[in-house]
């Protein structure tokens, strides 16, 4: 009996940004790259400019202005969508390929976060995969780790470092010694940052990805709305420096954890201690910890963005449709999938740094140390500390456990006191 011939995939890509760019490199570098030992081929591209200049040469691919006609083309097999955003043309073209019954591999961690299950739903329907492990750390294997390698257990929290442009700021203001605009602004001329850099520092990015991650270790619907969500915008450099001090650095953590009374999922800057694989995940670096009920607790890190990691991420999906690999987009079935229940934010417990700018005058510290013990909140470490330009005297301390309706209750209670002279800064330690 004649073999029969392996099956050529043609693939539309719309999005010829840096990571359509490290996709079409990819393919160029590995033509001999077969999945299942059939070949991949371009059917198609699109973009908002076919005239722009590109690293690339795209003369001899079929062009399509428009992604959605890209989407349901004849002369494609598999869509892959890095358009990027939530909504507009890429969520457009990706519900157009699915309706199609084609094949989707998206790196839009947005477009997940927000419509996750409406896809998810969608492409049930259709029959059609819907894969998206460069969505969340890049390169890095995170959502195959929760959706394949730990599927036979039960998750009890996921929590690291999702964003690489935070972390190569808050990385270079410690080496440095310069200020969070510096650094931006030299993040931004090395191309880690955006022109407008809000979904990075503000924390956004990191709360798309790690709703994503809650969504596939909990076999719920991605519930991007109930996260809480605080970036490193108000990170001041004089706390980098206290933090330092008490032996601990700050980093950007986005963390999930489940409980009895629902899922609980937030992005906050963190003290982690020094010796810890998160303290020490520098640069433009993503690490993650998974922790699971009978495995244990397992660390990922690598490079969370750029365009050789991130389209070998994409290429692994491909690869993925390519073999036949089926599996429910979330764990669990689509029809079953329903938004994890919230937990109140200040129900939950926890340590914390706290920074106040007094006065130089006696009695401020036992005003303080007063303050916190008549609210309930017990002092871990405490660092007095003159800073030159400060404009008053810096008075650091780390709490033990507490709830955190109590730490701020008692927060507001010392900023009533006449020798603060302006809000005491709270930053959490991370309970990983």
């Amino acid at each position: 009996m004649a073999k029969a011939a392996a099956k050529t995939w043609r693939i539309g890509i719309a999005g010829l940004g840096t990571v359509g760019a490290g996709l079409l490199n990819l393919l160029s570098e590995r033509p001999q790259f077969a999945p299942a030992g059939g070949r991949v081929a371009i059917g198609g591209v699109s973009a908002r400019s076919r005239s722009r200049p590109r690293p690339f040469d795209i003369a001899n691919l079929p062009w399509f202005d428009d992604p959605v006609a890209l989407a349901t083309s004849p002369a494609i097999d598999l869509f892959v969508e890095l358009i990027g955003g939530s909504d507009g043309p890429a969520k457009a073209a990706v519900e157009a390929a699915l309706r199609a019954g084609k094949p989707v591999v998206t790196a839009n961690k947005a477009l997940i976060a927000e419509h996750g299950a409406e896809l998810a739903a969608l492409a049930e329907e259709a029959g059609a995969p819907l894969l998206f492990e460069a969505a969340v750390m890049g390169g890095t294997p995170a959502v195959k780790m929760l959706r394949e390698a730990m599927v036979g257990d039960e998750i009890k929290s996921v929590a690291g470092i999702l964003n690489g442009t935070c972390n190569y700021i808050l990385t270079e203001m410690e080496a440095t010694g310069r200020s969070f605009a510096e650094v931006l602004g030299e993040a931004q001329r090395l191309g880690y940052a955006e022109a407008d850099p809000t979904m990075d520092v503000g924390g956004f990015d990191a709360a798309h990805k790690i709703s994503i991650l809650a969504a596939l270790a909990f076999g719920c619907a991605p519930n991007f709305a109930a996260a809480e969500i605080e970036g490193i915008d108000q990170v001041d450099l004089l706390d980098i420096r206290l933090a330092r001090d008490l032996g601990y650095r700050i980093k950007l953590v986005a963390s999930a954890d489940r409980s009895p009374d629902g899922v609980l999922v937030r992005v906050h800057p963190s003290l982690a201690p020094l010796n810890h694989p998160l303290a020490q995940a520098g640069g433009a670096l993503n690490a993650l910890f998974i922790e699971g009920a009978r495995i244990g607790r397992i660390f990922l890190q690598g490079p969370g963005a750029g365009a050789g990691p991130t389209a070998a991420a994409v290429a692994a999906d491909i690869a993925d449709v390519a073999t036949g690999a089926v599996r429910p987009v979330f764990q669990a079935p689509a029809r079953t999938l329903a938004p994890f229940t919230p937990v109140d934010p200040s129900k939950s417990v926890g340590r914390a740094y706290l920074r106040f700018l007094v006065k130089d005058e006696p009695g401020v510290i036992a005003a303080v140390s007063e303050t916190l013990a008549e609210a309930g909140v017990s002092i871990e470490s405490f660092l007095q500390k003159p800073v030159e330009d400060a404009g008053g005297v810096p008075i650091v301390l780390t709490t033990h456990a507490v709830a955190e309706s109590v730490l701020k209750a008692a927060i507001g209670r010392i900023a009533g006191l006449p020798a603060v002279i302006d809000r005491p800064r709270l930053l959490r330690i991370a309970r990983i």
